[in-house]
C-alpha cells in the first residue's frame, strides 16, 4: 500500500507517530476482525467457552478479548457473518476494536445509572448506537440520528436486531437537532472525516485522500458541532471522535471546542498495556486519545471527551414554537387492539402505544413526553418497537417484535437446527417438527430469529423479504 506522502509529512511531530512502524503495519497486509457481544442476548459468563454451537460459530475459535471492552473480541480470521444465525439474531455486532473505546469514555465521564437522554448524532450503520444502548439504563433514552437519508435504513436494521425499546431513530440535520435546546445529557459525535485511519481496512480510501480534503472535513466537523451544541445540557458530556490521523480533524477541533465553544476537556484514565497515546492540543492543552495500528490491535482512531460548563439545575423542556416536523396528535389505539397485542408482551412491563401507518408501536411508558416533544422539531423514522398490525382482533406480529427485549416469555417457540435456521433466513420453505399452530417464534441457540405461522399442511415463513440472505 502506497501511503500519501503528504499525510506522512503532516504527521511528523504528532505525538505517538512513528513513521517506520506506521508504514510497516500498512504494508503488512494484516487485517483485524473484531465483534462486540450484545449482553442482553449472549451471557458474558460463558460466550467463548461454548462448544455446543455447531456447526458454525464465531465462538468456536476461543477469540481474544479486547482490552478496553469486556464485550469485545478479536477473531483469528474473518468468517462469513452472513452464514451465522446468531449474527441475524442480534447476538453481536461486527465493530472495529478501537471504536469500542467509546465504552471507557462514557463510563469515565458520566453516571450511567441515572436516567439520561443520549444522542448519537452520526449513527449509521449503528456500531456506536448499539454500544451506547448496552451501557445506559432502561430508564435512559437513546436518540440515534443519521443525517444521510440513504443510510437510515441500515441503521434501523441494526438497531432492530439489537432489540431495544428505549431507542428513537431520526433523520435530521444537526441544525434541526440544535433547536431542541438543553435536552441531551450526552452527545456522541463520530464525525465524518477524511478516513485515513481506515487505510488498512479499505485501501481505496488512499486514492481519494488529499490535504485539501482534510481542511474541508475540519470545517465541516466544526460546523456540525456548532449546530448541535445548543441541544447539550449545561454540564452535559460531548464525546467527539474520528477515524482520521490528521491534527486538523482532531486536536484542532478540541481546541475549538475548549476555546470558542467554551467546553472543558476531560482527561480519561488509560492503562499502559493498552498502548493508546494520550495527546494534548496545541492551544488549550485539551486531552485526546490516539489509536495507531502499529501500537495496538485496531485501526486508526481519535476520541476526546468534554463537559459543557458547570452543573446547572435541570430545566424543563423548552418550547420554541414554529412548525412541527410531525403531528403531535396520536391516532387512538383501541382497547381491542391493546388486548390483541398484550399476549405477545412481557408481563408487568409498562408501555405506551402509538401508531405508524398501519403498525402499532410500543415504547417504555416513561418516554411518552420525550416522544411528543421530539416530534415537534425532528423527523422520527421510528420510535420504540413495531408490534405489528391488528386485523379482525388478531395481531399480525412484526419482525421487530420477534427480536425485541419486550417479547413475552409465553410466546410459542420452536428451536431450529443450523440448516433449518439458514433456510428460514433465506425465506425458503421449512419443515419444523412441532404440534404447535398459529404464530410461533423460530429460535436458534435460544435466540429468536423471527416469525413463522404454522397452518394445517404448511408453514409460512415471515422473515422480511428485504433481509433474506442469498449466500448459499
Amino acid at each position: 500500500m502506497e501511503l500519501p506522502s503528504s499525510l506522512i509529512q503532516s504527521l511528523q511531530g504528532v505525538q505517538g507517530f512513528d513513521k517506520e512502524s506506521f508504514r510497516a503495519v500498512h504494508e503488512s497486509g494484516e487485517l483485524v476482525t473484531s465483534v462486540r457481544l450484545n449482553p442482553k442476548k449472549i451471557f458474558l459468563s460463558h460466550p467463548v467457552s461454548r462448544t455446543d454451537i455447531r456447526p458454525y460459530s464465531i465462538f468456536n475459535d476461543q477469540p481474544e478479548q479486547v482490552k478496553w471492552c469486556n464485550e469485545g473480541y478479536y477473531l483469528p480470521h474473518r468468517p462469513s457473518f452472513t452464514l451465522d444465525p446468531l449474527f441475524h439474531a442480534g447476538a453481536y455486532y461486527v465493530q472495529e476494536a478501537s471504536s469500542m473505546f467509546l465504552k471507557e469514555a462514557l463510563k469515565q465521564s458520566s453516571d450511567l445509572t441515572r436516567p439520561l437522554r443520549v444522542l448519537d448524532l452520526c449513527a449509521a450503520p449503528g456500531g456506536k448506537s448499539t454500544l451506547i444502548q448496552s451501557m445506559i439504563s432502561p430508564y435512559s433514552l437513546l436518540v440515534s440520528n443519521e443525517v444521510i437519508k440513504s443510510r437510515v435504513g441500515i441503521l434501523s436494521e441494526n438497531m432492530v436486531k439489537w432489540g431495544a425499546a428505549n431507542v428513537i431513530i431520526t433523520n435530521n440535520d444537526p441544525r434541526d437537532i440544535g433547536r431542541v435546546q438543553h435536552y441531551f445529557d450526552i452527545i456522541v459525535v463520530d464525525a465524518p472525516c477524511s478516513g485515513s485511519g481506515l487505510f488498512r481496512k479499505d485501501p481505496s480510501v488512499t486514492e481519494n485522500w488529499t490535504a485539501q480534503q482534510v481542511q474541508t472535513c475540519s470545517r465541516r466537523q466544526q460546523r456540525i458541532l456548532e449546530d448541535v451544541l445548543p441541544s447539550l445540557k449545561k454540564a452535559g458530556i460531548l464525546i467527539y471522535s474520528t477515524c482520521s490521523y490528521s491534527p486538523e480533524e482532531n486536536e484542532d477541533i478540541a481546541d475549538w471546542l475548549t476555546g470558542t465553544a467554551g467546553l472543558s476537556s476531560i482527561r480519561l484514565a488509560i492503562r499502559e498495556d493498552w498502548n493508546i497515546v494520550e495527546t494534548r492540543s496545541l492551544n488549550s492543552q485539551a486531552y485526546g486519545y490516539r489509536f495507531y495500528p502499529d501500537k495496538l490491535k485496531g485501526e486508526g482512531f481519535f476520541i476526546a471527551a468534554f463537559r459543557n460548563g458547570e452543573q446547572d439545575d435541570d430545566t424543563p423542556l423548552k418550547q420554541h414554537g414554529g412548525h412541527a416536523k410531525q403531528k403531535d396528535r396520536e391516532e387512538t389505539i383501541t382497547s381491542k387492539e391493546i388486548a390483541a397485542v398484550k399476549p405477545f408482551l412481557k408481563e408487568g412491563i409498562k408501555l405506551f402505544f402509538t401508531r405508524q401507518d398501519e403498525d402499532i408501536l410500543a415504547m417504555p411508558f416513561q418516554f411518552q413526553t420525550d416522544l411528543m416533544h421530539l416530534k415537534r422539531y425532528l423527523y422520527l423514522k421510528k420510535a420504540g418497537i413495531k408490534l405489528g398490525t391488528v386485523i379482525r382482533n388478531e395481531l399480525i406480529p412484526h419482525h421487530e417484535l420477534a427480536l425485541s427485549d419486550i417479547i413475552g416469555e409465553s410466546v410459542n417457540r420452536v428451536t431450529a437446527e443450523y440448516e433449518t435456521a439458514l433456510n428460514y433466513l433465506r425465506r425458503s420453505e421449512l419443515l419444523v417438527p412441532t404440534e404447535q399452530k398459529g404464530w410461533v417464534l423460530i429460535t436458534y441457540e435460544g435466540l429468536p430469529l423471527g416469525w413463522i405461522k404454522i397452518l394445517a399442511g404448511r408453514i409460512n415463513n415471515y422473515y422480511p423479504s428485504g433481509w433474506r440472505i442469498i449466500n448459499k
